[in-house]
């Protein structure tokens, strides 16, 4: 699993890491079927074939597994946006990134319930949320860049601002898509990606 460099100790060995991902996998499953109250060291022991010894090792608590939850799941939403900066760069200036960037992050909403039950829940952690600040923020850069490439901005203050405008709008959007219907609301996500498209539009004249 990818982005868990902030776990409290980090296995070394290979076997290790293993652990770690089968544990975080069965929270994954546990939090999207049961909800997080369902999420126990005791539990993730035994549904992982691994002691209990060993999960508290590198996962003491819920709070802890949220926290490494949350840190998966935001590094994996990084790397879809990674992905998209590189599209941005390599597309001419007239191919539309803005659907298939929301299409890209609405189907990650959608393929991973663990997800939207830990961010619709009451379970974030002061850690999490100082998790999910960053990320925004990281996110945001990522636009700056995807601007840049575009020609609609500079690597600036300025163009950072109307890239957090851009991050902290769509995902607001987005989430409140999801929060009624597992599937997204389809007509939320066409007019944000109206809305987007028109603000770019705006940024180029």
């Amino acid at each position: 699993m990818a982005q868990l460099a902030s776990l409290r100790t980090m296995p070394v060995q290979a076997r290790g890491r293993d652990k770690l991902i089968r544990m975080l996998e069965v929270a994954d499953r546990l939090i999207a079927t049961e909800g997080a109250d369902a999420i126990t060291t005791t539990r993730i022991a035994t549904e992982a074939g691994i002691s209990v010894g060993s999960v508290y090792r590198y996962l003491p608590n819920r709070g802890a597994i949220i926290e490494a939850l949350a840190q998966y799941y935001l590094g994996r939403l990084e790397e879809r946006m990674d992905q998209l900066v590189e599209t941005a760069r390599a597309a001419g200036p007239d191919v539309d990134l803005v659907g298939p960037a929301v299409d890209a992050f609405a189907e990650f909403y959608r393929a991973n319930p663990g997800f939207r039950a830990l961010w619709f829940g009451r379970h974030m952690t002061a850690e999490a949320l100082q998790l999910d600040r960053a990320h925004k923020h990281r996110m945001a850069e990522r636009i700056r860049d995807v601007l840049v490439a575009r020609g609609l901005g500079r690597n600036d203050r300025r163009t950072l601002r109307i890239s957090q405008v851009i991050q902290l709008s769509t995902d607001a959007v987005i989430q409140e898509a999801f929060r009624s219907s597992a599937n997204g609301d389809k007509a939320l996500l066409e007019q944000l990606k109206t809305m987007v498209r028109g603000y770019l539009a705006e940024l180029g004249r």
